[in-house]
């Protein structure tokens, strides 16, 4: 049976942040390592690929840059693998806002709202608004992934917060959690299979959700699998998803070094910013003593005051754009690698069904069962939803990281266009100072 296949950072970290971006291409060959070389199940090399993807040429002698492994290019929209572009019609629109807080005697929550728009027949309405709060994405997504477990399920923001260290109903929390899942939502929506699934509907258009409905069919389903693979031991991985296994492997290891170097600038830069403003503040306070020096004291702390703001929003850039970004690749991949293993779970379970079926059939050639069958189209159809879902998930992490790194680069030109725009500034004040001392000379 066959299925169808469905872009510097402003501290001294700038070094590290490239030494380590520009090292991953490195690192990525070893994901195409060459049309000779396969892998199996236990970690021999057998195949490579490049992004998880079938080549047939040897990886290039020498390591290419992070840009180019991602192919930030200006034509990436046009790229050919990014097949979905071109054949899907968007019909279904959903946008997450409007956080609120609610205050109970029981308990303390932020609601957000979830518009949406749409013209298919599934749903009643053309338009919807309901209030949604995070338990219920966490419900829509494990539902998606029970329904639908041969796709990638986009991953959820994370629900814990250590307490103490970040507020969970603060603004800025709030807001980030909202664009994530904001992000979330999207991805879902656009999904050619996904989209369509009743849950979703459901979430979307229902006023109260029955969230106990189906859970306990779907656990005894879950289990019978384990059951079946149990004592079964997988042969051998196609090379196809051992590469893609490698790669994630590779892939997350280089962002969590990236994110913790992001996150030591980050707090590099906080304090830089702190000691920044108290620096400012002396300036200000001289002013009041020495009236001759009143004009430069004051243009030296604007020009402090300019450079606060600048950091300020470099900050911000970071911990509320560039953080979260990689952070919910590195989840992303984690939902990745449960899906693989589902699918070797699926490929372990016809093997074991069709090694107990050639082996009674060698005894007393009894037929093969049907339930071998339905394994095998089980199987060839994980394989290509997961193959598709694998292709579509590179094409949004080449357009998200050229956004991810063009965006930090025009918040860094912009913070040093603006710091070096308050300094000239504070030169003109002092060459009028000295104009104005050498006319009171020669007077």
């Amino acid at each position: 049976m066959s299925v169808g296949a469905q872009r510097g950072l402003a501290s001294s970290g700038q070094k590290h942040i490239a030494e380590i971006l520009h090292p991953l291409s490195a690192a990525d060959e070893s994901l195409s390592p060459g049309p000779d070389v396969t892998v199996t199940a236990g970690g021999d090399k057998e195949a490579g690929l490049s992004n998880g993807t079938p080549v047939d040429t040897p990886s290039p002698a020498s390591a290419s840059s992070l840009f180019n492994r991602l192919q930030l290019d200006d034509d990436i929209e046009s790229d050919p693998r990014d097949y979905y572009d071109s054949t899907e019609t968007r019909d279904l629109f959903v946008t997450v806002d409007d956080p609120k807080k609610h205050v109970s005697t029981m308990e303390t929550y932020i609601t957000y709202r979830v518009s949406t728009k749409t013209t298919r027949i599934e749903f009643d309405l053309p338009e919807y608004c309901v209030r949604r709060r995070y338990q219920d994405f966490d419900w829509l997504r494990i539902k998606l992934e029970d329904s639908q477990p041969t796709h990638l399920i986009p991953p959820l923001p994370e629900k814990f917060v250590m307490k103490g260290v970040v507020d969970r109903f603060s603004e800025e929390f709030v807001g980030t959690r909202m664009k994530a899942l904001d992000k979330f939502l999207k991805r879902v929506a656009d999904h050619p299979v996904l989209s369509f699934n009743p849950h979703l509907n459901a979430f979307l258009s229902a006023k109260d959700l029955n969230k106990r409905q189906g859970l306990a069919l779907l656990t005894k389903v879950g289990e019978s699998v384990k059951h079946v693979t149990g004592g079964y031991k997988l042969r051998a991985r196609p090379p196809e998803f051992c590469a893609m296994g490698e790669y994630l492997d590779t892939f997350s290891q280089k962002l969590g070094t990236i994110d913790r170097i992001a996150q030591r600038i980050l707090k590099e830069q906080s304090e830089h910013l702190t000691e920044l403003r108290d620096y400012g503040a002396v300036y200000s306070n001289w002013t009041g003593s020495e009236g001759e020096l009143q004009r430069p004291l004051e243009g030296v702390a604007s020009s402090v005051s300019t450079c606060c703001g600048a950091m300020d929003e470099l900050c911000e850039n970071m911990g509320q754009d560039f953080l979260p970004v990689l952070r919910e690749y590195m989840l992303y991949i984690e939902s990745m690698k449960n899906v693989l293993k589902k699918r070797d779970q699926s490929q372990a379970e016809y093997e074991g069904r069709l090694e107990a079926a050639l082996l009674r059939k060698q005894e007393d050639r009894t037929p093969m069962p049907p339930e071998v069958e339905r394994c095998q189209d089980k199987v060839e159809c994980f394989n290509a939803d997961l193959k598709a879902d694998w292709e579509r998930w590179q094409s949004n992490k080449r357009q998200d990281f050229k956004q991810l790194l063009g965006g930090m680069a025009d918040k860094n030109i912009n913070y040093y266009e603006k710091c070096q725009a308050a300094w000239e500034s504070l030169i003109n004040v002092l060459q009028d100072k000295q104009t104005e001392d050498q006319t009171s000379e020669t007077d």
